[in-house]
């Protein structure tokens, strides 16, 4: 591992995505997701998520084109990403739900042709600290398996809820796969193992190799339950008008729903009530040998604000070698 100061590592992945096409307003928009990952030590999805940007846009022959609104109402928007990566796809897409719900109390906004469109956790904060509760739900290209099964139907499917609270907000957000494509793709750069049960290969057979994985099926998360719920996510995704199972790293869906808490009770009143609540739950009597109870965003709160802080962060020297091979002169 190297240590990177966080402006060094901004500026990395800022040249990557400038050498990849991206304007500069975009490549800092995607540079700052990228880096809040990094800060909340879900590396998978930070740095090391920049290089798979980079591969995906190589190996596309046409170019993406611009993101539009391609239909409204008060209360909702479809969005076409263009084939534009999720980050960009996902900000448009938010940006319209906060607006929306502002406006009108509750907003429901779909976006397709994209990928990789990031934490779901990233967005709902920024709309928490703008007043407003809600849920994202995302479907993808087929890479998990449902439980009893062994051959690919889901994507990774990850779905989140986020709460307005003082000073933080409570934010849910999971991957409904066993593992995600991001850890997956970076143990396989690292040269590492996935862990027993995560994974199958094309024939079925459980493996540890993530080559091997990525050609055959990831398990699910959380048995007959977590399946349930996957399947849940796939139907949400499509309904944004994304394929059921795209080719390749495209079009996934990025459903979106926000509400202000002020439609329905006070919604300052609310916030306080929600960050006592909060409190309450961590107030909890741990088990025996545990450390205190948290509440969803409580780790990675924590983490953010120690590397902060720190003001640096550790990235495997091979992500940044394969970053500065790319990112060249820029």
């Amino acid at each position: 591992m190297t240590t990177l100061t966080l402006s060094d590592a901004r500026a990395l992945a800022v040249a990557t995505m400038t050498a990849c096409g991206h304007s500069a307003g975009a490549a800092e928009t995607i540079a700052d997701h990228l880096l809040d990952c990094e800060l909340r030590g879900l590396s998978f999805g930070g740095l090391a998520r920049a290089l798979s940007i980079a591969e995906r846009m190589g190996s596309t022959e046409e170019p993406p084109r611009p993101i539009q609104v391609v239909g409204e109402t008060p209360v909702s928007a479809t969005v076409d990403g263009g084939d534009q990566v999720g980050y960009l796809v996902g900000m448009r897409a938010l940006e319209l739900a906060v607006a929306k719900a502002r406006a009108q109390g509750v907003a429901v906004v779909g976006a397709r042709n994209t990928w990789y469109t990031g934490m779901f956790s990233y967005y709902l904060e920024k709309a928490a600290q703008a007043g407003l509760a809600g849920m994202i739900a995302g479907s993808g290209p087929a890479f998990v398996a449902p439980h009893g099964g062994t051959e690919a139907r889901f994507g990774t499917n990850p779905i989140a809820f986020g709460f307005p609270a003082t000073p933080t907000p409570v934010i849910w957000d999971i991957g409904t796969s066993a593992v995600m494509y991001g850890e997956v793709m970076l143990k396989e750069r690292l040269g590492e193992k996935l862990a027993s049960g995560q994974a199958y290969d094309a024939a079925g057979v459980p493996t540890l190799d993530p080559a091997a994985a990525l050609t055959g099926a990831f398990g699910v998360w959380g048995g007959h339950k977590g399946s349930g719920l996957a399947l849940v996510v796939q139907l949400l995704g499509m309904m944004t008008g994304a394929a059921a199972d795209p080719p390749g790293v495209s079009d996934c869906g990025f459903f979106v729903v926000l509400f202000d808490p002020g439609t329905l009770t006070d919604a300052d009143d609310y916030r306080r009530r929600v960050a006592a609540f909060a409190e309450s739950v961590r107030a909890t009597r741990p088990v025996d040998g545990s450390g205190p109870v948290r509440v969803p965003f409580d780790r990675s709160v924590t983490c953010r604000n120690e590397a902060v802080r720190r003001g640096t962060i550790e990235v495997p020297e091979a992500v940044i070698a394969a970053l500065r091979q790319v990112a060249g002169d820029v």
